[in-house]
């Protein structure tokens, strides 16, 4: 049933004069509103956060009612809150449901923000703050989509549930288990993920595929406290030399990840997935000029196999190291302890925690059993089919609004939680979002692009009215 309403979308008219007209109307309003969200510091993964994590929930359901949306709640998980909220009075439509994250990522460095990541600015069209992109504003132009239909019509076309979480940021540790003990509070024909952004400037992306991740972090533990580096650093174990060896032994100089069983299963692009990556844009030369790139690894120069290497095979990253004296001048110690967060980035049909197993018994194998593992968290990987109706439904909507086609990516190279929904819930899953390139998500500076925002908005209002057919 859902494919035969899904084929009739193509003949929906277009969004009514009122819409866009509130939509233009209220604009100042809802970059306002979204200034205000952005101020609360809700980073998931430092504990002395927690407080504002909860209190990004209470702002968001309290944002949510305003906008019109119903039974909106605060549910407890575990850890940090799911917010959740609905709209079902479409009596035989169909209904979506819609994921976001209200959780930000850490700061630092803070030296090198523009101004104060919790203290949003728009400057040269854009938003600066943290969680403008990942994942604020994607969630905030929903409920502000959600609202102007309402406003306009006085009820939604379409059935919609609402479901924003407070962990994506730190591995979603409890969604897959809300999302399994709550399995009848959440059924829908479709979702949509708002989480990802263009392929460049300028051309919107939507994307059908998310890597999957496991985020591990490597403790080295040696003497109870530091030592003297001349008295004791010939005969005692340095553990940042012992790190510097796990590194090695993770990964070769040729980018090839050395844990046994590693590349196990792993399915490889198919034709289609290439056909779909030979239509995006070059990469290379914007790498080179935006990231200040001079050279890819594995001997790669651009085109397709470029575009493939970064999302269809799966990677090995060391994301911080921690270690030793770091101060000003010199300390001559030999530290008592070292450490390394990494991330391993997933393809289908690798699994965290197989994965995880491996790394295990990798390090055991070479000497280092002593080594402490710490499992941070993750998700596998997940697809839909590129050519689902509905995929196709929200690639033509985009393309009335940005005014040119929108572009499909089979696989994108971030990870994030679409397992629970394409798996568990069986839903085709789009994920189409409105960061460009230039975002800086995770990093200092983190922007959108205010004519995007405003946008996306846009772009989600026509799809929930022609969805409706």
């Amino acid at each position: 049933m859902r494919a035969a309403r899904l084929a009739r979308m193509s003949s929906t008219p277009p969004p009514t004069p009122g819409l866009e007209g509130h939509l233009a109307e209220s604009q100042a309003a809802r970059l306002a509103s979204l200034e205000e969200f952005l101020r609360i510091p809700s980073i998931s993964g430092i504990h002395e956060y927690a407080d504002d994590v909860r209190a990004a929930a209470g702002w968001l359901a309290d944002a949510m009612r305003s906008a019109g949306i119903e039974n909106v709640s605060i549910e407890e998980t575990g850890g940090h809150p799911v917010v959740y909220g609905d709209w079902l009075h479409a009596d035989g439509g169909p209904t979506v449901l819609i994921y976001g994250h209200y959780d930000v990522q850490p700061v630092d460095p803070l030296d090198e923000w523009a101004s104060p990541p919790f203290a949003p600015v728009i400057r040269d069209g854009r938003i600066l703050g943290r969680g403008a992109a990942d994942d604020k504003g994607q969630v905030h132009a929903h409920v502000m989509a959600a609202g102007a239909v309402l406003a306009t019509r006085g009820s939604l076309p379409i059935n919609v549930r609402y479901l924003f979480e407070g962990e994506e940021e730190s591995a979603s540790i409890h969604l897959h288990d809300w999302l399994v003990a709550h399995r009848d509070r959440v059924p829908a024909d479709v979702a949509i993920i708002s989480d990802s952004g263009f392929f460049d400037d300028n051309l919107p992306a939507i994307t059908v595929g998310l890597r999957g991740l496991m985020y591990a972090q490597i403790d080295v533990t040696g003497s109870p406290g530091d030592l003297h580096s001349g008295s004791y650093g010939g005969a005692v174990q340095n553990p940042i030399n012992a790190l510097a060896q796990i590194i090695t032994a993770l990964k070769g100089p040729d980018g090839r990840i050395r844990i046994p069983g590693f590349y196990d299963g792993i399915k490889p692009p198919s034709t289609r997935d290439r056909e779909l990556m030979e239509a995006l844009p070059e990469v290379s030369e914007e790498y080179k000029s935006r990231f200040g790139v001079k050279q890819f690894i594995k001997g790669l120069t651009g085109g397709t196999d470029l575009k493939i290497e970064e999302v269809f095979s799966p990677t090995c990253t060391i994301c911080g190291l921690t270690s030793g004296y770091q101060g000003p001048g010199s300390k001559t110690v030999l530290p008592a302890r070292a450490s390394a967060k990494v991330d391993f980035r997933l393809v289908p049909d690798q699994h965290p925690a197989d994965i995880l197993k491996k790394l295990r018994a990798h390090l055991d194998a070479e000497g280092f059993s002593d080594v402490h593992i710490t499992d941070l968290g993750g998700d596998p990987p997940a697809r839909t089919d590129p050519d689902e109706p509905f995929i196709q439904l929200v690639a033509k909507t985009a393309e009335e609004v940005f005014g040119m086609p929108m572009q499909l990516v089979p696989l994108i190279g971030g990870s994030g939680p679409s397992y629970p929904f394409v798996h568990d819930l069986k839903l085709p899953v789009a994920t189409s979002g409105l960061g460009y390139p230039d975002t800086r998500a995770h990093a200092p500076n983190e922007n959108i692009r205010v004519d995007l925002y405003l946008k996306h908005a846009r772009h989600m209002a026509r799809l929930i009215k022609e969805f409706s057919a």
